[in-house]
């Protein structure tokens, strides 16, 4: 058994993995299987948090120490966590999973986080050819979402407008800071709640779409971390970078699966 850590900026990503059969030639055959994983909000203590967690799921499915094989820490608090016996670069992790994942179909992937946004070039061997990342402010990442979903009491996995005619509004600003102040206003003045969450998505995707010119597009085009879950922001993406976006089952533990297969 083996346990991918994904300490990210607002959440804690947990996967334990059984190893698959191997092939003739030894390796494996790429059939390793999740069998327990949580997501937790980040918070202070890390380490202690992690250790827990990790006792909660070895209860939670019988097992010992012994059996575990390896484990492997990413994230931004990969360096605080004392009880990993591999730290890994999560740019990679994030590659490595995807690659995982999608078989090697992935050329770029798309990784929208608690506080940054990664577009992620990869070639046919899942190798990172080259990324940008989005990490001066919260705009368009994962805390973004989080004020706008509170404000608009609208779980993040029904972020997007019933009616597809439905005219989005203009959202002037897409940082953290200034969202609640200018939602609260569009509220207040009356402006129906599907119009501001696909303004909303639309301004997300049109900063990411900026992030990912210059040559980082190609197909196919994967979309994860935990607001991959918005299909509306999905919508957005594919209008503005005029392409089909996929999404893998499970987006948010794709860096913490990752972790486990960094070379």
């Amino acid at each position: 058994m083996k346990i991918g850590i994904d300490v990210g900026s607002t959440g804690i990503k947990i996967v334990f993995v059984k190893s698959g059969e191997s092939g003739r030639s030894g390796e494996s055959d790429n059939s390793d299987q999740i069998i327990w994983k949580i997501v937790v909000p980040t918070k202070p203590g890390q380490s202690a948090l992690v250790n827990d967690l990790i006792q909660q799921g070895m209860a939670a499915i019988s097992a010992s120490p012994s059996d575990i094989e390896k484990t492997c820490v990413t994230g931004y608090g990969r360096n605080l966590i004392n009880s990993t016996s591999h730290v890994v670069d999560e740019i990679w992790a994030n590659a490595a999973g995807i690659q995982r994942l999608t078989r090697g179909r992935a050329r770029t992937l798309i990784n929208v986080g608690g506080q940054d946004v990664k577009v992620i070039k990869l070639n046919a061997s899942g190798q990172v050819i080259d990324f940008k990342m989005n990490d001066k402010c919260a705009a368009g990442t994962g805390r973004f979402f989080e004020i706008a979903a509170n404000i608009l009491d609208t779980p993040l996995d029904a972020f997007q407008a019933k009616d597809t005619d439905i005219e989005a509004v203009n959202i002037n600003s897409t940082c953290a800071v200034f969202a609640e102040s200018e939602i609260v206003s569009l509220l207040a003045k009356g402006v129906n709640k599907y119009s501001i969450i696909k303004g909303i998505n639309n301004a997300v995707a049109k900063r990411i779409a900026t992030l990912a010119g210059n040559g980082l597009l190609e197909e196919d085009v994967f979309l994860d971390g935990g607001p991959a879950k918005n299909k509306g922001l999905m919508e957005s993406l594919e209008d503005h970078l005029l392409c089909d976006v996929k999404v893998v089952e499970e987006p948010q533990f794709t860096v913490a699966l990752g972790s486990l297969y960094v070379d």
